[in-house]
């Protein structure tokens, strides 16, 4: 697994959620939980995973999306 990327942007990240899945890329979303028990969705950003054989193809449809800034130095 490879960390696409980070943020406690939650629109955001249901947007990358469904582009992704609707082009068949499976993907983790971590520290959900983390970041509603420190009381504050901001505090801890969640993280995107995808698969290390799909992270080449997830990482280039989000730079075809424009959210290059947004994405995790590889």
């Amino acid at each position: 697994m490879k960390e696409l990327l980070r943020t406690n942007e939650l629109v955001f990240l249901s947007w990358a959620e469904a582009m992704l899945r609707a082009e068949g890329i499976e993907l983790f979303v971590l520290d959900g939980h983390t970041s509603v028990l420190e009381g504050s969705t901001y505090a801890i950003r969640r993280r995107m995973m995808v698969a290390d054989e799909n992270y080449d193809r997830a990482r280039r449809l989000m730079i075809e999306a424009g959210e290059k800034r947004r994405l995790t130095s590889p």
